[in-house]
């Protein structure tokens, strides 16, 4: 399968198994569209596990941190099959490129946010949620400034929902929701900060790439 330059490299994409899901979705009613949508259930349920977690114990946080996990990879696996379905598979809409983007926003912001409230945190998760969106807008910043779309790190898309998965499976090692140095504090402030770095970092290339080509 080819990467156009204005679609995030994912190396995922040449898999078997993605390509067999991919025609499976190619041969039924569901729409790249409707997938798109699927993601902000996925990243809701995500979410709303990871904020019900922070007053949860034994059995029921460990089917939560789980349950948060697991919407994290669903979430990712939309986003790869929307694109796809509607590429390789010819099923491009005209409002493709909306849905495209617009669930992932408010996925990240279902995703961050419910970690915050979870952690006791809200501003910091509304600060991460806000980085994030911030990391699309830099994007589409240099794109409309006539620069090809940049999905450098260290923390895009990917790289955030790898982060919250996986510290969603190590807090199932700690006996308790411990707030404050736990693993799911130090996971929120590294989606901060690296986000925050992803941000900076786009934003410099733009700048040094229209000095460039000036």
């Amino acid at each position: 399968m080819t990467q156009a330059p204005d679609r995030r490299p994912i190396s995922s994409r040449d898999t078997g198994w993605a390509r067999g899901l991919s025609r499976w979705l190619a041969g039924t009613s569901i729409t790249p569209n409707q997938i798109s949508l699927a993601s902000i259930a996925a990243a809701a349920l995500a979410g709303g596990a990871l904020w019900a977690v922070g007053t949860a114990d034994g059995a029921w946080r460990v089917g939560l941190l789980l349950l948060a996990a697991l919407g994290c990879q669903v979430r990712l696996i939309c986003n790869l099959m929307d694109g796809l379905v509607a590429i390789e598979a010819g099923r491009q809409a005209p409002d493709g490129p909306f849905w495209n983007e617009f669930p992932d926003r408010i996925a990240d912001i279902a995703i961050l946010v419910g970690l915050g409230l979870g952690l006791g945190l809200p501003a910091l998760g509304w600060a991460a949620a806000t980085l994030a969106v911030f990391t699309a807008y830099t994007r589409e910043l240099g794109r409309s400034c006539g620069l090809p779309a940049d999905f450098c790190g260290p923390m895009a898309k990917p790289q955030r929902m790898a982060l919250v998965t996986g510290g969603a499976l190590l807090a199932l090692a700690e006996p308790l929701w411990s707030g404050a140095g736990g693993v799911l504090w130090l996971t929120l402030w590294a989606v901060v900060l690296g986000t925050a770095l992803t941000v900076a970092r786009r934003a410099w290339r733009i700048v040094r790439a229209l000095h460039t080509r000036a």
